[in-house]
């Protein structure tokens, strides 16, 4: 609006408002711009480059003992056609375990890349003032400053939840080539699918989040929630990390009932019940009857006097 004489007064109290709304919105400002930079910026994986190559070094030694294997089953096959397709799959699967775990570091940026371009086109869906104090409504106001403390705290969580997902989602690409190895062997495929689907879940948790949060700041154009609009932001990144937690468990969970049900689970549940039940098939050795009336008489010097 353009000030004028007559419309002095108007410019200086809007000023003065935008002012002040500027210095109470100040605190929460860095929590804002932290959990916007958290949600859209890519994992940083290029500092772990160096780490990467050690961990499929490590992996690559097996490279070679499993060439072996599929070729010494693919000669003792024989005749039998069962037994040479299951050489000419494990040799398969060497060959793509080798070429998938070399391609690890740049298939893992990809995904993260991936992720974080998706998620970024649902933040910039966003209205940025849905996160401010307002001087909207009376009701608002009151509001803003009886929660206000409160939603600073839980920005807060936020920032720590998202810094804590950012973290894991960085140094994944040092566990991405362990998944991509224990995949590839049968026996220990449940165990790569856990590390694998865990670490996908982590690099596209933000975009879930993000998705929350622009389905609260759309309710605010309904004219019911726009009065209690600081309830309305609290309950969405409460939301937030509440899903973050309940999802983070429940992915824990049916990763480790998936490993549960693995071939080398299954195996040693096997042997530490067997070793439980001769244990508890033993009987323990009785002493001797000789050795005990001599415990017995060493033990109670007035027993052989009462006998006589």
């Amino acid at each position: 609006m353009a000030c004028t004489l007559l419309t002095l007064h108007k410019c200086v109290i809007e000023a003065l408002g935008q002012f002040m709304l500027s210095v109470i919105n100040a605190p929460i400002q860095p929590f804002l711009a932290a959990i916007k930079l958290l949600l859209t910026q890519p994992a940083s994986i290029d500092i772990f480059a160096s780490l990467w190559a050690v961990m499929v070094y490590v992996i690559s030694i097996f490279y070679g003992l499993f060439i072996i294997i599929a070729g010494f089953n693919f000669v003792i096959s024989g005749y039998s056609a069962e037994k040479r397709t299951r050489a000419k799959e494990w040799l398969q699967n060497v060959i793509l375990m080798v070429l998938f775990v070399q391609a690890s570091f740049l298939i893992y940026k990809l995904v993260a890349e991936l992720a974080a371009g998706i998620t970024a086109g649902v933040v910039e869906m966003i209205d940025p003032n849905f996160f401010l104090f307002t001087f909207d409504n009376v009701i608002n106001i009151f509001l803003q400053i009886a929660f206000g403390m409160f939603y600073m705290l839980t920005l807060f969580i936020t920032v720590v939840a998202f810094a804590i997902n950012y973290l894991l989602a960085s140094i994944g690409v040092l566990f991405f080539p362990f998944g991509v190895f224990f995949y590839f062997v049968p026996p220990l495929r449940d165990i790569g699918r856990f590390i694998i689907s865990k670490l996908a879940f982590v690099l596209f948790l933000p975009f879930f989040a993000s998705l929350v949060l622009l389905g609260a700041s759309q309710l605010i154009n309904i004219g019911a929630f726009s009065s209690i609009k600081i309830l309305l932001m609290i309950g969405a990144f409460s939301l937030v990390n509440v899903l973050m937690i309940l999802l983070a468990v429940l992915a824990l969970l049916r990763g480790v009932m998936g490993v549960m049900r693995s071939d080398i689970a299954r195996g040693v549940l096997f042997l530490k019940g067997n070793f439980l039940l001769g244990n508890a098939l033993k009987k323990p050795s009785q002493p001797e009857s000789r050795e005990y009336w001599c415990r017995v008489r060493s033990d109670y010097p007035g027993y052989e006097r009462r006998r006589r």
